[in-house]
């Protein structure tokens, strides 16, 4: 079974799971449930490269190509239905980190989610490459990762 399956299952149970909840759970708390989820699986991806990247892990080319580019399926999924309004950790206090300024500021948003795609991209490209090449890649990955939590994530819940 292929890694890209495994985290289209665990994303599709995670959606599924959120849209068939009973009709009295409140809808925003299911999506930020399903928000958190995809956020999970993107983190254990990027998690395996940089392990690799930090020499916490061996090296495995086929591993990090792998992880790279289910990071890329997911930096490429229409993530909007995840962020409606009122799913803020203002409006929904101790269940996201989410900032408001994410709903006001929506260009800024794209803009930094457009950065995260093309690092990832870059991240596929040279995975395969070996450890020297890994590093910068998985650098540009987290700068971009960091850019997008300065300005919309809370620091605390």
């Amino acid at each position: 079974m292929s890694i890209k399956y495994l985290v289209g299952a665990a994303i599709a149970a995670a959606v599924s799971i959120s849209v068939s909840a009973p009709s009295f759970a409140d809808p925003i708390d299911d999506t930020i449930k399903a928000r958190r989820a995809y956020y999970q699986v993107v983190g254990f991806n990027f998690g395996q490269v940089v392990a690799m990247a930090k020499g916490e892990a061996d090296y495995d080319a086929e591993a990090a190509k792998n992880a790279a580019t289910n990071l890329q399926a997911l930096s490429k999924l229409h993530l909007l239905p995840l962020f409606p309004p009122g799913s803020d950790n203002e409006a929904k206090k101790g269940a996201t980190r989410s900032l408001p300024k994410i709903w006001s500021d929506f260009p800024g948003v794209v803009e930094k989610v457009q950065a995260w795609q093309g690092a990832v991209d870059g991240l596929v490209a040279v995975s395969a490459n070996g450890k020297d090449a890994l590093g910068p890649a998985v650098g540009e990955v987290g700068k971009t990762c960091g850019a997008c939590h300065d300005a919309y994530r809370a620091k605390n819940f």
